[in-house]
Order: structure tokens, then sequence, then C-alpha cells
């Protein structure tokens, strides 16, 4: 696919997601009655050519609005990146739930510094992966991938792309 003129401003997004709710409602309906192979073939070849163009780096919306879950193992591994004790990452950086569920404690993350990450290496697996256009099981993570739509520059291109190629195919 050759490079074209992506949209990255997260104000415009934001006002066409709006926009575009019927329209995705009827995406997502067409997206489930598809051979999912052949979405996840579409997705990763959108993302191939859609997430070069666009620098997370300048955004960093994930990080400003998400609310991220986070395993043991993880929470180990940014401890020991940060140099301190796993309790004190915890007391710091995490919130606990009854069930052992565990979430980053502040929205935006803690460790989103000048729109980037400053402990990446040993992120969370979940961000590191965001938006996940490259992972199969597209036709799975649809809710998920709506739900972002609008936060997100990859998302939203990688979308309306495949909007255009279901409308032109089916």
């Amino acid at each position: 696919m050759p490079e074209k003129q992506l949209l990255a401003d997260l104000e415009q997004i934001a006002a066409l997601s709006i926009d575009r709710e019927a329209e995705n409602d009827l995406f997502a309906q067409k997206v489930k009655q598809l051979d999912p192979v052949m979405v996840d073939q579409w997705a990763l070849a959108l993302n191939e050519s859609i997430a070069p163009q666009i620098d997370c780096t300048s955004c960093g919306n994930c990080c400003k609005t998400l609310m991220i879950n986070v395993t043991d193992m993880e929470a180990d591994r940014m401890a020991a990146h940060l140099s301190i004790a796993r309790s004190n990452f915890d007391d710091q950086y995490l919130e606990k739930g009854t069930n052992g569920m565990m979430l980053m404690n502040s929205i935006p993350c803690s460790f989103l510094q000048d729109k980037k990450c400053r402990v990446y290496e040993s992120s969370i697996e979940r961000c590191r992966e965001f938006p996940a256009m490259h992972l199969p099981g597209f036709s799975k993570r649809l809710f998920t991938t709506l739900m972002h739509y609008s936060r997100c520059p990859i998302i939203f291109n990688v979308v309306e792309e495949m909007k255009k190629k279901i409308n032109d195919e089916f």
C-alpha cells in the first residue's frame, strides 16, 4: 500500500469517531461475517503500512487515557528496572483489588514522560503491544478495537482503511 495522508490529530479523530458511531457498528457487523483469518491478514497488512507513519511518541494518548492491568511478573520486572523493592513499587504505583487484580494507580501513567515511557524496556506487555493491530484475533478484539478507535491514530486509520476494503470487496 503506498503511503497516503493519515489522520493523526486527536481532536479530529475524536470528533469523527462520534460522527461515525453508526458506520462503525455496521463495520463491526460486517467483520463478524467475514473469515477471521482473512480479516487478520488485512489488519496486519494495513498495520504494517500505517503504523510506521504514525509516531506514537508524538502522541502518547494511550498512556494518558488507559487504565492498565499489571501482572505480578510485570510488577516484579518494573520494580527491578527502577531498582526499588517490589513492596515500594506496589505502594507507589499500583492499586490492588480484593480479587488480586492490580492496576496502575495513575491516569496518565506515572511512567509517561515527554510522551514517552521511561520504563519501556521493562514495561507491561499490553502497553508494548498496543494497539495490537499486529496480533491475530482482530475479529475477537473488535469491541476493544472500536472502543480505542477515538483514542489511537493507528487504530483509527487501520479501521478506516478496513472499512474501504470491505466496501470495495463486498
